[in-house]
């Protein structure tokens, strides 16, 4: 009975100290992310959706979504697991890939082109982290130049920040997620933080911070950082923002975006533009050809040919 009572007592104390631990610190950081994808995914677009899986542990995934069309039922989908971010990667024609980033069930959503895609599989680094820990979310100053890129910097960090104590995290942190805007395009990179004691001094690592500690009594050693990266890695072309989730007013629009397919069509117009140069020159040459074999067929023999004169 006696244990009983401190087992009972013991847990409310721990809900007490628990609630006022969370009095003190705030409101807890809920967010919790839908990940799907359509159907017709390369193998390779499928590893990259793995892998970001893996990389969030606040991430539930579901099954191949159906429809392309009716892109607000995610809402319901994302009710339904009690998620309030979706992250939903559309493939087309089995070579492009799209990738929404909304905020269930109001909005907004942003919409991305993903191009150089690599998995963890195919770029084989020597970085390495621990399954379920929490990242560092390193932004570049160019986010803050524009108000279109202040709203896609706050629906990345509600996505890929994994908030402190969610489903299936550890309490480490041990990678960065890196965030840079070159050529107007958003470039995604993950590193590890490797730890390193070094004695000598070394040059050549690149260091990120170096830090004096004290090891096995009075001898001092330089604990130096540096990142490793681990993949994936990918490029992102931002192309619209809407106001709502996957639907209501249009917010932005890249008027640079070139569609893919638009630049095949001007490929293959390209292409056959050539194929008709080509033939048109084969074409020219037999005309050329039987109009010069008339011509000599008027003039009659040459006057001064060999057989003429010495006959």
């Amino acid at each position: 009975m006696a244990s009983l009572y401190k087992a009972v007592s013991g847990t409310k104390r721990r809900r007490e100290d628990d609630g006022a631990d969370n009095e003190s610190t705030g409101a807890k950081n809920r967010q919790r992310v839908l990940m799907l994808s359509s159907r017709g995914v390369t193998y390779r677009q499928r590893h990259l959706i793995n892998d970001l899986s893996v990389m969030l542990p606040h991430a539930k995934k579901d099954s191949k979504f159906d429809t392309k069309s009716k892109l607000f039922m995610l809402n319901e989908l994302a009710d339904l697991y009690n998620c309030n971010n979706i992250l939903f990667f559309e493939a087309r024609k089995r070579q492009d890939l799209y990738l929404y980033l909304a905020k269930a069930p109001n909005g907004p959503t942003a919409k991305f082109h993903i191009q150089n895609l690599h998995t963890m599989s195919e770029l084989n680094f020597t970085g390495n982290c621990l399954r379920g820990s929490r990242p560092i979310l390193s932004f570049d100053k160019t986010f803050d130049g524009s108000a279109h890129y202040r709203l896609v910097k706050e629906l990345l960090f509600h996505i890929f920040g994994v908030p402190k104590g969610s489903r299936k995290s550890k309490p480490f942190v041990d990678h960065v997620l890196m965030f840079s805007i070159i050529d107007n395009k958003v470039w995604f990179r993950t590193y590890q933080i490797s730890e390193a004691i070094d004695t000598a001094g070394s040059e050549g690592s690149t260091t990120v911070e170096a830090e004096n500690i004290r090891i096995g009594g009075n001898k001092k050693k330089q604990l130096t950082l540096s990142l490793v990266e681990i993949g994936p890695r990918f490029v992102m072309t931002l192309i619209s923002i809407v106001e709502g989730s996957f639907s209501g007013p249009l917010i932005y629009e890249n008027k640079e975006f070139v569609s893919p397919n638009f630049v095949r069509a001007q490929y293959r117009m390209g292409r056959a533009a050539l194929k008709n140069k080509r033939a048109d020159k084969v074409e020219m040459k037999k005309v050329q050809k039987v109009v010069k074999a008339k011509e000599r067929k008027e003039k009659g023999p040459d006057p001064l040919t060999d057989s003429l004169l010495f006959a």
